[in-house]
Parts: structure tokens; sequence; C-alpha cells
């Protein structure tokens, strides 16, 4: 199975153009299905006095506490996606986004050349208990993926129901194990839960990952994600909410390279000698062969046999059918014994 990775650019191109195409080159150069990034109205999205996150406050400084200031910065207009679009079809790279707002789910199902809008959804975690948001997903008819950040196995439910019920073929829907905080702590990510929700919905799993580092998705594929995304930005040290939490360009190149890895020795679960190894099977194992000279006659036993590579003779497994028989004729030390 190959595993879908998305490269999250989000809001790390801090609201400028040339950033966002510096980022879809990374997301190119290390070669991932999909570079996303997120399409919202800020006064559609958040009210004048929501106030940021604390991993946004911390990430970002400064005195101004309001998201809806921090989101405005960050809006792409309608033409900025277009350009997006067009570049990433230039570098060979699938661009993605994900709404935030209804109008936005709307806009973006405008998108591409024969304006169908994009083939697939992918539901932030923050949206997981917004009923209207779900409708209008549902009713495109598309495949989702649903990121399961901050829920519970009965939101999810709820979540999976809505989308179903208004037009998501419930094959179509690839849920995200996610721990929403930025950086998240290893030790709360919980990786088996991705798992309980594979077994307890019978769907594609995958990860949404927020960890510092890459070892903690490539985890998450050798234990079956279908889908990977993980943030990632030019510069840590850049200004923004997102930046922090986010791979630089040589980690994500090493990120791709080590799910790939993953992938191609996971197999397909058959336990049998491998093409490579069945060369070296008479090499490593071992045959039946006589400890010192036995002459013809002899009982063969535990005392005048042993077991020594290579394995071109009996098989050692073979040696109580060996034991107690008579030897047909001489045996040198070392020789395979013959019945």
């Amino acid at each position: 199975m190959r595993t879908l990775i998305i490269a999250e650019a989000g809001v790390n191109h801090n609201g400028s153009l040339d950033l966002a195409r510096q980022l879809i080159d990374a997301a190119a150069e290390a070669g991932v299905d999909y570079v996303k990034f997120q399409t919202f109205r800020a006064d559609k999205l958040v009210t004048r006095a929501a106030r940021k996150a604390d991993y946004q406050a911390r990430n970002i400084g400064g005195d101004d506490n309001s998201q809806y200031a921090m989101l405005k910065a960050l809006e792409l207009s309608p033409e900025d996606h277009a350009e997006l679009i067009s570049y990433c079809a230039a570098k060979g790279v699938k661009f993605f986004s994900t709404a935030f707002d209804l109008p936005s789910i709307d806009f973006l199902n405008t998108l591409g050349p024969d304006r169908k809008g994009l083939p697939l959804w992918k539901v932030p975690s923050g949206e997981i208990t917004n009923f209207p948001y779900l409708r209008a997903i549902g009713r495109t008819g598309k495949p989702v993926i649903l990121s399961t950040g901050m829920a519970t196995l009965a939101e999810i439910e709820q979540a999976v129901g809505v989308l179903t019920r208004f037009g998501t073929p419930r094959d179509g829907i690839t849920l995200l194990h996610c721990t929403t905080e930025y950086p998240a702590p290893k030790e709360q990510v919980n990786l088996r839960a991705m798992v309980t929700m594979r077994e307890h919905f019978g769907m594609p799993v995958g990860y949404s990952d927020h960890t510092e580092g890459i070892e903690i998705p490539v985890a998450a594929v050798a234990m079956g994600a279908a889908v990977i995304e993980k943030h990632f930005t030019l510069d840590r040290t850049l200004p923004g909410p997102d930046h922090k939490a986010s791979l630089e360009p040589a980690e994500l190149c090493e990120m791709v390279r080590q799910i790939r890895h993953v992938e191609a020795a996971m197999g397909d679960g058959v336990k049998e000698p491998a093409l490579a190894e069945r060369p070296n099977i008479p090499i490593a194992r071992k045959s039946i062969v006589a400890a010192r000279p036995i002459a013809k006659g002899e009982l063969f036993t535990d005392e005048n046999l042993t077991a020594k590579r290579p394995a071109t003779g009996m098989s050692p497994m073979l040696w109580e059918t060996v034991i107690g028989k008579t030897a047909g004729r001489d045996f040198e030390a070392d020789e395979a014994i013959e019945l």
C-alpha cells in the first residue's frame, strides 16, 4: 500500500505569494503527493473577540492576542489560489486546501480547469462538531479525509453519520488520528488510537502529525497509516503560529524517504523465504554429518553424529529418524550422512 503524503503548508506562507511558491518548490522536491494550504475568510471563521490559542500566542508573541487579526493577515485571495494551483501543476505536485467556513467550501468546489472543484476534502479537527459544515461537505459526494484531533469515538461516529447522511460514501472516508497541539507532546500522541479507529469503524486510517521530528509519522506508516499529513516550513524561526511545529525542507525530504522505505519493507504478510535470502539457505543451515569417523555397520548415535553447515545433506530435523540406524558404509569425519 502506498501512503498518501500531504505536506501541510497551511498558513506558513505568512500571507506572501512568493513564500507560498517557495513552499511548493520544497514540497515538490521532497516528492510528496499533495501540498496543502488553508482557505478561509477571517470574518466567517472567528468572532472579533476570539483569542489566540496558547500555542499561537507563544509562537507569535507580541501584545495583540486577537485570533481575528492573526488570521486576517494569512488569508489567500481567489487570485492567489489560481496562481498556486497553476504553480503546483508546473512543479508536478498536486494542490490541496482545507476549507474552514461555508463560503470557502463553495469556493473550493468551483476550482480546477473543469470548475468541478478539488477531488477530495480535508475536514480539519476543529470542524468535526460543526453540523452545517459537515452537511455542506457531504452534499458534494466527494471523498473525505476527516481529522479527529480532540474528538472521542462518539463524536467521530456523529461526524461520519452526518457526512454519509448527506452524500459522502462511507467507503470514501479516511480517518486521521491527530493530537491538536503545536508541537504535540510525543507521550500524548497515542498512536494505538489510530488502530482503534480502524477496527471500530472499518475505515482506512492515517495520521496528522504535530510532533517535532519525523519518527512518529514514520512509525504510523509501519502501523498501517494510509495517509500522513505533516506541517512544513522554509524556516522554523519565521514568525507565525505554525512554523515552530513544522519540518524544514531537508527534514521533509527525509520523512518522505523513510516512509517510502518503510512501505517497501511492509510486504504482503506471507511468511516464506524472501527471494533475496533463498540462496543463503544452504549456507546458513546445517546437515547431519559424522562427528568422527564411523565404520560400516556402526549404529548412528548422539555421540558420533553432529550438525554442521552447509545444508546440502539430511536436515537435522530428521535427527530422530537417523539415530539408531546402521551405517551402510564408512563415513569420514564431517561427511554428510546418508541412509
